[in-house]
């Protein structure tokens, strides 16, 4: 399970060289020991999503005729929350510079009952996809949409003299340009007003009447036919808010959108992974009425997308024969076996995580990267404030979080997160007042913040 599972995290993948490339130099084992740098424990898990990825790229390198008929190994992760399935689905994505959308299964309902319909994750997912790419092509013509922006805004801030035959007045005013280039590049102008022309952000959208409700149909009618809908309009802004503006709208230009369609369908269809979590509550047989009605059915509405078939979107087809599926869920009610026949078939890899020891908590807090203790140090540490935990803290809080979740519900790490806010309460809110001073966090300070509503069972299901 990984520290950092409790605190935010932001959705985006960053936009680098594309998967196989960067996966060319990574072995399983390899990737195991990028995965323990951020999640403790959970070796089976781990070696599975290994494998996986490792074999995708394997089957990159092989003849068109038989990498067509190599399916991916979807894997099922089985574990009570909190326990890392989400953390290394996540991750893994990260380090294969992949497309990745989470979603829950319960967000979707069968064919006829409204809700989302399964094909909606591919729509989202390319459009993950095209964001990547979207992040590199702009990387690449950075510099000259830069230059093309700074011309622009030298336009608007020097007035252009009319035609003129006299020499000498071309030659002074191409050398006020250069002075004004000066300033604009120091930064001296950039409180100056000036008048910017942008597009505006709205436009015609369509709706249409779905058996799931109304849904936005997916056509981009801007991008198919942009001298019809385009509309223009002035706006007053500062310099450097225009620099920022005119850079995007000149990167924009410089993209070709149709190759950003294809680059993201490519992804979505070589490397793409959706993480299909609580899988455990779709499993089961069909009830004749109430919230489980269409248990069943969303199963038989996931079996084609995971086995392979064709989804339309506003980038194009895209394939999802080679998408890798890691579908996970806690199955306290249900197990694997209550899935449709054909899904526990798309499904070949199965994993059992292993629940989280007062050891593991312990690793947890202190050996990842984004360890708990290390981002709220990091944090306090801009108001000067210096936190030290002690050994004996850490194991107390280790400690304490076993105890709530037997006591109260188990959500695995992620009760570190709530015990280390309610630790850290009174500093957070002092440190501003608190410059220069350290503060010693050991097992004693644990025991007199959070020790006494441990003990109050009651009370800890309200605040813990």
């Amino acid at each position: 399970m990984s520290a950092s599972q409790p605190a935010a995290m932001t959705s985006e993948t960053p936009a680098v060289d594309d998967s196989s490339e960067r996966l060319e130099s990574l072995t399983p084992r390899e990737i195991v020991a990028e995965l323990d740098k951020f999640v403790v424990g959970q070796k089976a898990a781990k070696r599975a999503v290994a494998i996986a990825l490792r074999n995708r790229w394997r089957r990159q390198q092989l003849p068109p005729e038989v990498a067509e008929e190599i399916q991916p190994k979807n894997i099922l992760m089985i574990g009570s929350t909190g326990v890392g399935k989400t953390e290394i689905a996540r991750r893994l994505a990260r380090l294969a510079r992949a497309p990745f959308l989470k979603v829950e299964a319960t967000k979707f309902t069968e064919v006829g009952y409204m809700g989302r319909d399964v094909e909606s994750m591919i729509r989202d997912l390319v459009e993950i996809a095209a964001t990547m790419v979207r992040e590199e092509k702009r990387a690449v013509v950075r510099e000259r949409a830069a230059q093309k922006a700074e011309d622009r805004l030298l336009q608007l801030l020097i007035p252009v003299p009319p035609p003129s035959p006299e020499v000498e007045h071309a030659t002074d005013f191409s050398e006020t340009i250069e002075k004004f280039r000066h300033k604009l590049r120091s930064g001296s102008l950039d409180n100056r007003m000036v008048e910017v022309e942008v597009e505006d952000s709205t436009g015609p959208t369509f709706e249409m009447f779905t058996p799931q409700g109304v849904e936005e149909v997916g056509i981009n009618l801007k991008e198919m036919m942009p001298g019809l809908f385009a509309r223009r309009q002035k706006q007053q802004m500062t310099v450097r808010e225009a620099r920022e503006v005119l850079e995007q709208q000149e990167a924009e230009a410089l993209i070709d959108r149709q190759q950003v369609s294809r680059d993201a369908r490519r992804r979505v269809e070589e490397g793409g992974i959706i993480f299909l979590d609580e899988i455990d509550k779709i499993a089961g047989r069909e009830s004749q009425h109430g919230p489980d009605v269409s248990r069943e059915g969303v199963q038989r509405d996931l079996l084609p997308i995971i086995e392979g078939s064709t989804v339309s979107t506003k980038y194009g087809a895209v394939k999802t024969d080679h998408i890798l599926f890691i579908a996970a869920g806690a199955f306290h009610m249900s197990k694997p076996s209550d899935l449709i026949p054909e899904l526990q078939g798309r499904l070949p890899i199965r994993v059992e995580l292993d629940s989280l020891t007062e050891d593991d908590f312990v690793k947890i807090l202190t050996e990842p990267e984004t360890a708990l203790t290390k981002q709220y140090r990091a944090l306090l540490s801009t108001e000067n404030v210096n936190l030290d935990f002690q050994e004996d803290a850490i194991r107390e809080l280790a400690r304490l979080a076993v105890e709530v979740n037997q006591n109260t519900q188990n959500i695995g790490a992620r009760r570190l997160a709530t015990l280390l806010e309610r630790l850290l309460d009174e500093v957070s809110f002092e440190a501003p007042d608190m410059g220069g001073v350290s503060v010693t966090i050991d097992a004693g300070y644990v025991q007199r913040a959070i020790a006494g509503l441990v003990e109050d069972q009651d009370l800890s299901r309200y605040v813990l």
